[in-house]
């Protein structure tokens, strides 16, 4: 993918407190894994919106990653904002999870929560639960920017002990496609949060500082930042932030 991260990294070892100070609204990751040669699929990209524009969880402030996975592309259409990382994505997912094989639509909230990805009611349900105990903290400041980069500081603290990854991803907030092949032929569909790079840029215990430097490539079109916190293995989110991006 067109997207390139240069990072220089400060991470430690150092603990953070389990009482992490957070917003009014505690931010969660509320992941959709799609594409676009699915015909179940346009349902969850609507719900996936709903759940933005509503904000229907009074604790939670969702913030949404869309994934398209490239498994359906052999099938009669190249969804075209598919790439293998978020299949193998997935896949980590179903064995963490024990699910007996990837599937779409599917929403992951949290890193611990899995429902069908047109579940609205369900949805609701996982997002309250994955905001009933927060148990860390990311800030995401954009420095420096240019039409060619964008550098962005990175901080984060979480649960003593537990080994995690910090990544960012980059998003297109909207975009509309149309489809010609496939289970989908003849429709336009429109999504949300499409992820158009994922990268991890550092791994610590506890606590992370860093810098990263985001290469601007005129086709990613990223319209923000979501950077958050996982346990290593793909395991739950501890904090999620989003800054948005200008053009």
């Amino acid at each position: 993918m067109a997207f390139l991260i240069a990072v220089l990294l400060m991470a430690s070892t150092a603990q953070a407190s389990s009482g992490a100070t957070v917003a009014d609204r505690i931010p969660v990751l509320v992941e959709l894994f799609t594409s676009e040669g699915c015909s179940s699929c346009p349902p969850a990209d609507a719900a996936l919106a709903r759940l933005l524009e509503e904000q229907p969880v009074p604790n939670a402030r969702i913030i949404a990653l869309g994934e398209h996975v490239d498994y359906w592309d052999d099938l009669g259409w190249r969804d075209p904002f598919s790439a293998p990382v978020f299949s193998e994505r997935q896949e980590v997912y179903a064995r963490r999870l024990g699910v007996s094989a990837p599937y779409t639509p599917q929403l992951i909230v949290g890193g611990r929560f899995q429902v069908l990805g047109n579940d609205l009611a369900g949805a609701r349900a996982a997002v309250t639960a994955a905001s009933s105990s927060p148990e860390g903290s990311i800030a995401i400041r954009v420095g420096s920017r240019s039409n060619a980069q964008v550098s962005l500081d990175v901080e984060a603290h979480w649960r003593p002990g537990v080994e995690a990854d910090v990544v960012l991803a980059a998003v297109e907030d909207h975009a509309t496609s149309t489809v010609t092949g496939g289970e989908n032929a003849g429709r336009t569909l429109t999504h949300v949060a499409i992820v158009k790079s994922l990268n991890v840029v550092g791994t610590a215990t506890g606590a992370f500082s860093g810098r990263a430097t985001l290469e601007r490539l005129q086709p990613l079109r990223a319209s923000r930042v979501i950077a958050f916190v996982q346990e290593h293995g793909g395991g739950r989110v501890y904090a999620v932030e989003s800054v948005a991006l200008t053009r």
